[in-house]
């Protein structure tokens, strides 16, 4: 099929947004590809229809298991066979899960970049008909970008033992030394590179300084109605402020990594389906949920990079309606950001130290146990040693950035099961073992002949109620039939993990490169002093982060809140419509415009272009303007 039969049959749409159909094509001509489409732009449909048009299966590399089972979740519910490998999964459904995507025509495979490195894994990938190598969230490959991971610097490698020949990474930001760092991480052979313009022309940033955030907050959510999502830094903020707006009638909910998956998941099913209009969050919440309709994303705390703010902030309007990114901060705000990042470093010593109190927390032997997980309560883990609270999530956090272990939020992963026995074989156990004849049937009824051949999820409740007994009582019987080997059970588990990514280490060999931890923290200073400028701006802001991710424009946006305070402040009578006109009979760009009409400033000409591009006549191409109906401007009649 072609692609846009696959998009029609798959995701019921008539035809690409721009440049998804450009950047299949380059996939499927074999190219090297780089595509960086903003947050909301679509990039998965760019390597998932070039996957489905081909033979075989695509690996998908991804940073986030949430993001990951997400991803699967969707492919299936539109009838694509895929599936994802990830930390925490037990060593036999790795192993089913491996021969499925060999022999069982599953279409896409998910994998984080640390698996890539396994013989395993290796060894079972070699096997595949692999169609696609397709990165997402391409810039955690570059020290430059804002989330880097180590593994990341393994695709290169495996790509190459495989001899994979199409590969396509994907990232909604990237300046250009992120850009080139892909490329040259990934090993790309001439590149094309596709960049969708980082303005959002129904999106309008605002930032305000301001000390009561809270009543300013009110007022927003009072004048645009709709679904908004509140950002604050900390757990307890979110719980603080949401029973703040819920105390002034304002529908609200709050979300963060500490809470159990099933609560997570319930009230994210809340906001996504309305019953809860805002919700209050961390970080933590936003990746991979995809809501079109999300009317203002405001932000009572400052992130610390305008990576994350443009990436948070993006997922408003996404059903490209109008919609609000608002930034609200005071002094206090900004002082504290700068102190907490230069805080956030530790001695190699201090690494040291809590890499060797987590491999005794686990009593593990040097050189086992790579790739392992165990549940991980971080209070109780700084409470056995007696160690300070900030300094040890720091230094976690950069063991994690330099690739020695991983932390995962608790999140709640569904009770699965699989048949280990086949058919013949069951009915012969369920002969032998009347009383479990129930159960048995109970579960084929359930979810049908897919069970002898992938895990599935299980609700014990719904078993429960067609059986009419407890759950806790399917529970036993389901352990009953995992201890005869008649099934492999896997019940539910919510509880954070900390995954081993290589096998345990002395930690006097700790492989910890002390000039890159000096480098990125100096980095770090450098995103959030791009923060505070931003916040500080009167400037676009659209023009801003084009400028930062290296998007060369001369055009204001014309909605943020500094190029509205600009419009107020000029009268109509002060924009020269006629005069601009006049001019445009050949393409023009803003400079050739300031000298033909030196006696307007910049922001008046500006202001003339923007409103005649509205009323549909000025186009523009390549930074250049000309009156609708003239062909110059894209190379006719020259």
């Amino acid at each position: 099929m072609s692609p846009k039969e696959i998009l029609k049959q798959y995701w019921n749409y008539d035809s690409f947004r721009p440049m998804q159909e450009e950047i299949i094509l380059s996939v499927l001509d074999g190219k090297d590809t780089l595509a960086l489409l903003p947050t909301g732009g679509g990039k998965s449909i760019c390597f998932q229809t070039p996957a489905l048009v081909l033979e075989g299966i695509c690996i998908v590399v991804s940073p986030l298991i949430a993001l990951m089972k997400d991803q699967v979740e969707q492919l299936k519910r539109r009838g694509i066979k895929s599936t994802a490998v990830f930390s925490g999964m037990s060593r036999r459904e790795i192993d089913i899960t491996l021969d499925n995507c060999i022999y069982g025509g599953f279409k896409f495979l998910y994998v984080s970049p640390e698996r890539l490195k396994t013989a395993l894994f290796r060894a079972r990938a070699r096997q595949m008909n692999i169609n696609l190598l397709a990165v997402d969230e391409a810039h955690c490959i570059s020290q430059w970008g804002y989330d880097f991971r180590p593994p990341y610097l393994e695709i290169a490698d495996f790509k190459k033992e495989l001899e994979i020949d199409k590969v396509v990474a994907l990232t909604a930001t990237a300046t250009k030394e992120v850009k080139a760092d892909i490329i040259s991480r990934l090993e790309m052979r001439d590149a094309e590179v596709f960049q969708k313009s980082f303005a959002r022309v129904n999106l309008s940033y605002s930032a305000f300084r301001l000390e009561n955030k809270k009543q300013k907050l009110l007022a927003i959510l009072k004048n645009v109605p709709g679904t908004s999502v509140v950002y604050v830094r900390t757990r307890k903020r979110t719980r603080d402020i949401a029973d703040f707006l819920r105390r002034q009638q304002v529908s609200a909910d709050f979300y963060h990594a500490g809470l159990s998956g099933r609560e997570r998941s319930e009230k994210q099913d809340a906001w996504i389906n309305n019953r809860i209009r805002v919700m209050v969050a961390t970080n933590a919440f936003g990746m991979g949920i995809d809501k079109p309709d999300v009317r203002t994303v405001i932000h009572l705390d400052l992130p610390d990079s305008l990576e994350a703010y443009y990436q948070e902030a993006g997922r408003a309007g996404r059903d490209e309606k109008k919609a609000y990114a608002v930034a609200l901060f005071h002094q206090q705000d900004t002082d504290e950001l700068k102190e907490r990042t230069k805080k956030g470093t530790v001695s190699p010593d201090q690494l040291k130290h809590i890499y060797q109190a987590l491999a005794n927390y686990y009593k593990l032997a040097i050189g086992s146990n790579a790739f392992s997980s165990f549940p991980f309560q971080y209070n109780q883990f700084i409470k056995t040693y007696n160690l300070p609270v900030v300094e040890t999530y720091t230094a976690l956090k950069r063991l994690e950035d330099e690739g020695l272990i991983q932390l995962n939020d608790g999140f709640f992963e569904s009770s699965k099961l699989i048949f280990m026995l086949d058919k013949h074989e069951t009915y012969k156990f369920q002969i032998a073992n009347p009383k479990l004849d129930p159960l048995i049937k109970t579960l084929l009824r359930l979810y049908g002949g897919e069970i002898f051949n992938s895990y599935l999820k299980v609700k014990e409740r719904e078993i429960a109620d067609l059986l009419k007994t407890d759950e806790k009582q399917v529970r036993q019987w389901l352990q009953y039939l995992s201890d005869r080997e008649v099934i492999d059970y896997e019940p539910s588990a919510d509880c954070p993990t900390v995954t081993f990514l290589t096998e345990r280490l002395d930690p006097e060999k700790l492989p910890i490169d002390n000039e890159q931890i000096e480098w990125r923290r100096r980095r770090a200073i450098e995103k959030v002093e791009s923060v505070i400028s931003y916040m500080q701006s009167k400037h676009c802001r659209t023009q801003i982060f084009q400028r930062y991710f290296d998007e060369e424009t001369s055009l204001t946006c014309g909605i943020c809140d500094n190029d509205l305070d600009k419009k107020k402040a000029m009268s109509s009578k002060e924009i020269p419509f006629d005069q601009v006109e006049s001019v445009l009979d050949a393409p023009r760009s803003i400079t050739d415009l300031r000298a033909l009409l030196s006696k307007y400033t910049e922001d008046q000409i500006i202001a003339a272009i923007r409103i005649l591009m509205e009323d549909g006549k000025v186009v523009e191409s390549d930074g250049k303007f000309l009156l609708q109906g003239f062909t110059s401007l894209v190379g006719k009649g020259e």
